[in-house]
C-alpha cells in the first residue's frame, strides 16, 4: 500500500482482537476455570462472580447442557446466572458440579 506521496506504508493491525473466543477456550481446562472462580471470588463482586459462571458454563459445554446436568430448565439456569440472581447453595453446587468444579473452604488471609 502507497501513500499520495508515493511512500509505502504499513499494512495496520487490527485495533482489537475479541478476547471471548480465548477466554472460553482457556476456561475448558479445569484448573483455569477454577483459578477464575477464585479470582471473581477475591474481587467481591457476586455480579461477578455469576459473570464467570456463564463464562464457564458456556465453555463447558454450554447453558442447554449444563441446565440438562443440574436438573434446573435452561430459563432458571439464565436467571441464576443473570446480574441480579441470587443462587441458592443447591443451585450453585449443582452449577459447579455440571462444570467440573466444587466448593471447597480455605481459612482467609489475615486482613
Amino acid at each position: 500500500m502507497t501513500t499520495s506521496k508515493g511512500r509505502k506504508r504499513k499494512a495496520s493491525a487490527p485495533t482489537s482482537v475479541p478476547h471471548r473466543p480465548h477466554l472460553l477456550e482457556w476456561l475448558k481446562d479445569a484448573a483455569n476455570a477454577a483459578a477464575y472462580v477464585e479470582a471473581a471470588l477475591e474481587e467481591d463482586n457476586p455480579a461477578g462472580l455469576l459473570q464467570a459462571l456463564r463464562n464457564i458454563a458456556e465453555a463447558r459445554g454450554g447453558m442447554a447442557r449444563i441446565a440438562a446436568k443440574t436438573g434446573l430448565n435452561r430459563e432458571a439456569l439464565y436467571r441464576t446466572l443473570s446480574r441480579r440472581g441470587n443462587p441458592q447453595l443447591k443451585s450453585l453446587a449443582a452449577i459447579l458440579g455440571a462444570t467440573g468444579l466444587r466448593l471447597s473452604v480455605t481459612p482467609a488471609a489475615p486482613r
